[in-house]
């Protein structure tokens, strides 16, 4: 994750009276885990772009100044590059699946094109080969979708009438929103052009999935939603988080950092157990969990200092995958909202940069003539890498003032160690001086 990019950034702390006895914490600075000193951090996530998000769970958000993380199926939208595909002539495939039975060597592009035969029950076929392959279960995977491409030769394949996820009528949301919303504070990200079984594509047809949904993000929105992403799923299939993490920098299924422990989902570990520096721990309010239990996983990041809640939601009100209601949305984030002075409430991507610029940075600092002077050394990018730390300073016990460099008082804290002050420092600051 490091680039060549090397930024040294001074940050001058001018204090008004001088100093008393010389004591080992007075002039150090360390930058703190969360910023401002918070206690843990909360992302609210939504997955598959579905209407009722925006029309319903983002004005609670709004209201609430909070801002949230929308993995979007840009297939489905206007103007974008649509699913499809890529590869040899579909009747060519298709006719040697009356010939070969389904192995190896054919799976990955006979179950890329199977849910772009023309129905929704092939596009059934290509998820349940999916969700079979990543369970390890590969050869009912191969008789599944040979069944499959049974239906389509003799033609008895038909359209379910379904809602699925790509091909929903009720999602209109246009680019134009969309933009809009990221200039809300918002981040809008990608969640694939169709929303497939990343798992089970082969290298042209995955790579499109990825490539495509990064590009028109770009696009229509900009640089800040080409960040992280969400593959389908919840996908940690190896192959697949190989060729994302070459296109996205972060990924909500999974990332590499050894300094991060990940809790998914369907996991009932313990996050209080784990000694890691920090704990991404994954919840996906369904409708079997009541608001208590919803409270109880924030409760949980407030008791210790390393977890990081990321919340999965799908379906809101009355559509989509295990919805809930307005009331429980508002209600939950009414909840989190009251505790934003221990929590830090923020986007997927915000709270990565924070972290990661954190655990790839080092701060110094040195007091002379009633000065503390604090460098911050990095190699990331810090055009990418834009969201600030915060550096917390231990000050001598008689100072009375303290000022940063544009001559702002700053709140003078106190903890077991002594007096300190704290203050927001970006990778990308220059150099500053200033007097006493």
């Amino acid at each position: 994750m490091k680039s060549s990019f090397r930024i040294l950034t001074f940050f001058i702390i001018s204090l008004s009276f001088s100093c008393s006895k010389p004591d080992s914490v007075i002039g150090t600075s360390e930058i703190t885990k969360w910023p401002n000193g918070k206690t843990g951090a909360v992302s609210i996530t939504f997955d598959d772009g579905i209407i009722n998000q925006l029309t319903i769970a983002k004005p609670i958000l709004d209201s609430l100044a909070l801002p949230a993380t929308f993995y979007i199926i840009t297939g489905k939208v206007e103007g974008s590059g649509k699913g499809k595909f890529i590869g040899r002539s579909p009747e060519e495939i298709i006719q040697e699946t009356q010939i070969t039975p389904t192995d190896s060597n054919s799976f990955f592009e006979r179950a890329s094109l199977i849910a772009f035969t023309g129905t929704t029950e092939a596009e059934d076929y290509h998820a349940r080969v999916g969700s079979l392959y990543e369970s390890g279960k590969k050869d009912e995977a191969y008789k599944l979708l040979d069944e499959g491409y049974e239906k389509i030769r003799n033609g008895k394949m038909i359209n379910t009438g379904e809602v699925i996820f790509h091909n929903n009528v009720e999602d209109t949301t246009t680019w134009e929103q969309y933009k809009l919303y990221s200039s809300q504070g918002h981040e809008i990200a990608s969640h694939t052009v169709t929303h497939p079984r990343l798992a089970v594509l082969d290298e042209k047809n995955m790579l499109y999935e990825l490539e495509q949904s990064k590009a028109d993000l770009l696009k229509f929105i900009g640089e800040e939603s080409i960040f992280s992403a969400e593959g389908p799923y919840g996908t940690e299939n190896e192959r697949v988080m190989e060729y994302a993490h070459e296109i996205y920098p972060a990924l909500r299924n999974r990332m590499p950092e050894d300094w991060l422990e990940e809790i998914n989902r369907g996991s009932d570990a313990n996050p209080g157990e784990s000694n890691r520096e920090y704990v991404q721990w994954q919840r996906g309010p369904q409708t079997r969990h009541s608001i208590e239990e919803m409270k109880s996983w924030v409760d949980t990041v407030m008791n210790r200092d390393n977890i990081w809640l990321v919340l999965v939601i799908h379906g809101v009100e009355n559509l989509g995958w295990e919805p809930k209601t307005k009331e429980e949305l508002t209600q939950y984030f009414s909840y989190m909202k009251a505790k934003e002075n221990d929590l830090w409430i923020e986007t997927f991507r915000d709270v990565t940069k924070f972290i990661r610029a954190r655990q790839n940075s080092q701060v110094k600092s040195s007091m002379e003539d009633g000065t503390i002077s604090i460098s911050l050394e990095s190699e990331l990018d810090p055009s990418v890498y834009s969201v600030p730390l915060t550096v917390k300073t231990y000050i001598p016990e008689n100072w009375k003032q303290a000022k940063n460099s544009n001559q702002e008082s700053l709140e003078i804290k106190s903890d077991s160690k002594g007096r300190y002050v704290m203050f927001p420092l970006k990778l990308s600051e220059s150099s500053t001086f200033i007097t006493n």
